[in-house]
């Protein structure tokens, strides 16, 4: 069996399909083979080399929401020729590969594989993360027979409910499995106050890491913090941090530009609380482990959809609190965050948030597909 997977060059994208190759991996009694087809970035292809799968690119424009003339150019660039060369880029690699099913995990990096797939009849099943999808699903929803989303069907706006099916979103099964004894030994915890882990996301995100480095002073007479700021802005965090911090807090500090699958779980494994971005693969890793967390949605995002995902969390769960981002000042910040452990039952709330999730999703989905392939 062949199968492609498809998606953009995020950590959203990427982890949830290394989630579902390892179940098919697990739970198929043939031989699979996989090859990731997508948008060209290091990221993508040093997770998915660590998986022993073959990655092979295409070109994927997209069209930017904000405004200008500049934008305007380039969004006719993409959609003149960025576009139709990665659509034929595409074609050229699948009929070649000949595959049995695409995976879509959807974004604009997926497009121009679905497109030529379709052209060429492969089957096409996509996963959706968020509330509301963003214009490429919408498109590529067209194309799909079965279209996987990890919110309830209801819940989810434009897709046909003949097509969803609600399934979570594909977590890792190695993101479960931290521990507190582990964690300490590399993060190197002391445990005298509860544990803060502050999520950038695979790219980061500058406005939370400033955040921190405003209140760092301040937020660790209270909290000991484990601090993932995203590659760009690691070594700025890391020089202000050092000048900001008093000689003797300096130890409940942990800053990481990124988390190996290792420290991931781990850091999860020691969190009490989790401080984030409300992408849906953040919310439902949240959700596996059973935290409590404050969100806050990126404004940028395609349609709001975050702030959408993390209002429908919310709801569900009453175990997280949202600050959007023009709310977040310093001193309301930690405010909240200090209310959260004095006037809240931080257990029970992590209790509510695990009876949200859908551990075993990347297991559902690989079965299902593989019942397909075998059909």
């Amino acid at each position: 069996m062949k199968i492609i997977l498809a998606g953009g060059g995020t950590g959203g994208h990427t982890f949830p399909l290394i989630a579902v190759l390892r179940q098919i991996k697990k739970h198929s009694l043939d031989v699979v083979d996989f090859l990731y087809l997508g948008p060209k970035d290091k990221f993508t292809h040093h997770f998915f080399k660590k998986e022993g799968i073959e990655t092979s690119f295409c070109m994927a424009g997209k069209i930017r929401r904000y405004g200008g003339i500049s934008t305007f150019f380039k969004n006719m660039g993409d959609v003149l020729f960025i576009i139709p060369i990665g659509i034929l880029q595409a074609f050229v690699k699948i009929f070649f590969y000949a595959p049995d099913i695409i995976f879509s995990k959807g974004g604009y990096g997926s497009l121009p594989v679905a497109i030529a797939g379709a052209l060429l009849g492969v089957p096409i099943v996509m996963h959706e993360s968020d509330v509301i999808p963003g214009q490429a699903n919408k498109l590529l929803s067209s194309f799909a027979f079965k279209i996987y989303v990890a919110f309830k069907e209801k819940d989810v706006s434009y897709f046909p409910l003949k097509k969803m099916m609600s399934v979570g979103n594909p977590i890792r099964e190695t993101i479960l499995n931290g521990s507190q004894n582990k964690a300490k030994e590399i993060f190197k915890l002391n445990f005298k106050k509860p544990t803060v882990v502050v999520l950038g996301g695979s790219q980061g995100s500058t406005r939370i890491n400033e955040l921190i480095i405003q209140i760092a002073p301040e937020m660790l007479k209270f909290f000991e913090v484990i601090h993932q700021t995203g590659y760009e802005d690691f070594e700025k965090v890391k020089k202000y941090t050092s000048a900001l911090i008093r000689k003797e807090l300096k130890s409940d500090y942990h800053v990481y530009p990124f988390f190996t699958e290792e420290e991931m779980q781990n850091a999860y494994a020691a969190s009490d609380l989790i401080v984030a971005r409300a992408g849906a693969g953040t919310i439902f890793e949240i959700s596996a482990v059973g935290r409590p967390s404050i969100l806050i949605p990126l404004p940028e995002s395609a349609q709001d959809h975050q702030l959408k995902n993390a209002l429908t969390y919310a709801k569900l769960t009453e175990s997280a609190l949202i600050i959007e981002e023009k709310n977040l000042t310093p001193n309301f910040f930690l405010a909240e965050l200090k209310n959260m452990f004095q006037f809240k039952n931080i257990a029970e709330l992590g209790k509510k948030a695990k009876q949200f999730g859908v551990p075993n999703s990347a297991e559902i989905i690989a079965k299902d597909i593989i019942k397909f392939l075998e059909s």
